[in-house]
């Protein structure tokens, strides 16, 4: 499993981990208190190494930290919320 590290790109509303080029991606929209976690995304090549695992539990572990309120419209988040 990769160590990569995981970016915030804030302006973007996102969390990255980049590797050879590519991106797996964990993207939000935040409103005044709420975050919603939309879209998970890693490319075929980065596929079954655990990235959108880290990525869910990196970006719900900074939800709490800014006191958000926490949904999600991506299926796979949701499964993480239950």
């Amino acid at each position: 499993m990769s160590q990569s590290t995981i970016l915030h790109q804030a302006d973007k509303q996102r969390f990255v981990i980049l590797i050879d080029d590519q991106q797996a991606l964990l993207e939000y929209q935040i409103e005044d208190e709420h975050i919603d976690f939309n879209r998970t995304y890693v490319p075929d090549a980065l596929r079954g190494r655990g990235l959108a695992e880290r990525l869910v539990r990196h970006g719900l572990k900074w939800a709490k930290a800014q006191q958000l309120t926490i949904s999600a419209s991506c299926w796979y988040v949701q499964k993480f919320l239950r």
